[in-house]
């Protein structure tokens, strides 16, 4: 059985150890995570500026910062472009003087500083980025984003998407980091309670340790929880096992021999993503001939007795067909809007064929194919991937579109013989999405790699 003094000397030790822990090991991943947010965020920023959705900010080099301040929240009766042109700016200067400026070392990651990082870097709610969002500021900034999706080229597309995809990952990590902090300092300010004020009791409650706390710790801000929490561990009848568990909890963990793994060609992520879409070829090879059954439904019903004379005589001459225009609508992803679009069916079908063969050449094990790919270099392969990936999704969105069309304006008496392929788009959606997955595994793989490189680890087989 350990007493209190016993105790004492054996937290002290163990929170000296802890805090050299941290500054070694997690403090340097902190900063490293704390400027890959930065960098993502600035990226989005720059790029808000340069499609004018936000102005530049005049007097942005001018501000003074000497302590992290959350900027304002966006309210929703002033002028949302210069709030948002004000506000992000705050938040980038903010951030950049957290990289660069703020001493970021355990000593200074008080409690107080944790609680303010934390709110700064949760000011936009990344991790649920999205119109549905609660927070009037986070939905203000996926307006504008959403706003720069449109007409965007692929490049400004993809970078958009990894931007949030850091910031997502970012938040989520450096949450982490600070739960380590808070824990550390939590711990830390019991040490300083003990040493000056209940070392000498015999019994404590928060009360009697408040009318000493002034004297005793001039300045330090009272927690009546971590106060309460210390009194359980130390006067209460389960204080020794209460003791036990936060020796546990500060305890270092072991440096185990580091694993080096065999290196892994960061190319297997893309090729998987190829090979997924090529998985379609099934669904789109079962589509393809419903879709002209449906569009016959359509065409015989429309067609008098001259018409169809005309069109066995067009098949006779072996002529074009005319114009089959189709007036589908369907919700853009990214722009999370509802979009009509006019699908010329005749038009339509040859590029579906074309595709077809596009996906079928992307996959499979073996073959000329496969080795063909297997031999492309990563940026070809990536761009390879990224051009699969936009065929697909619209592909997908005009498959859904025409299949939407044909179920709500086909004739009562010529519904039943409408073929729906919902089960098929639904294939092609889980395969994109996958695909997207493979995408951006292989730009973490990617950056672990060189991160490495930058920390001079190399993987060794």
């Amino acid at each position: 059985m350990m007493n209190r003094a016993e105790y004492q000397k054996a937290f002290d030790q163990a929170l000296n150890l802890r805090a050299g822990w941290l500054e070694k090991t997690e403090v340097p991943k902190f900063k490293e995570e704390i400027r890959t947010f930065h960098n993502a965020f600035e990226a989005l920023y720059k790029l808000l500026i340069q499609k004018k959705l936000i102005n530049e900010d005049p007097y942005k080099q001018e501000a003074k910062i000497g302590e992290i301040r959350v900027p304002p929240p966006i309210q929703p009766d002033g002028d949302r472009k210069d709030q948002l042109t004000m506000n992000l700016s705050a938040y980038d200067n903010q951030l950049d003087f957290l990289v660069n400026f703020f001493q970021i070392s355990i000593d200074f990651l008080t409690l107080e500083n944790i609680k303010r990082i934390l709110a700064l870097v949760k000011y936009i709610d990344w991790a649920h980025f999205t119109t549905n969002t609660q927070s009037a500021t986070t939905k203000a900034v996926v307006d504008v984003v959403n706003q720069a999706r449109i007409g965007s080229d692929p490049l400004t597309a993809n970078m958009i998407n990894e931007s949030l995809d850091k910031l997502n990952q970012g938040t989520g990590s450096i949450i982490a980091y600070l739960r380590e902090a808070t824990g550390f300092n939590r711990e830390f300010y019991k040490l300083e309670l003990r040493q000056n004020i209940t070392a000498s009791m015999n019994d404590a409650s928060v009360e009697a340790v408040r009318k000493k706390f002034s004297a005793a710790m001039p300045g330090k801000p009272f927690y009546p929880d971590l106060i309460e929490e210390l009194i359980r561990e130390d006067f209460s009848p389960g204080g020794e096992q209460l003791r036990s568990a936060v020796l546990q909890q500060l305890a270092v963990p072991e440096n185990k021999p580091r694993v080096v793994k065999k290196e892994v060609s960061v190319k297997t992520s893309l090729l998987e993503g190829l090979t997924v879409i090529s998985s379609t070829t099934a669904a789109l090879g079962d589509i393809i001939p419903r879709l002209d059954e449906n569009n016959m439904v359509f065409q015989n019903r429309r067609q008098t007795f001259g018409e169809k004379l005309r069109e066995l005589f067009r098949q006779m001459l072996n002529r074009e067909p005319a114009p089959v225009i189709y007036n589908i609508e369907y919700i853009d992803p990214a722009k999370g809007a509802s979009v009509k679009e006019t699908v010329n069916f005749y038009a339509f079908r040859p590029e579906l064929d074309k595709k077809l063969r596009f996906f079928a050449s992307l996959g499979g094990r073996g073959g000329a194919a496969a080795s063909r790919l297997e031999a492309m270099e990563e940026k070809p392969l990536l761009a390879l991937l990224e051009k699969a990936l936009r065929e697909a999704q619209g592909l997908h969105r005009t498959l859904f579109g025409l299949d939407e069309y044909f179920k709500a304006e086909a004739p009562r008496e010529s519904r039943e013989k409408i073929k729906g392929i919902k089960p098929e788009l639904g294939t092609l959606k889980n395969a994109i999405i996958k695909a997207n997955q493979k995408r951006h595994e292989y730009s973490a793989q990617l950056e672990e790699e060189e991160q490495l490189k930058r920390l001079g680890v190399t993987p060794v087989s």
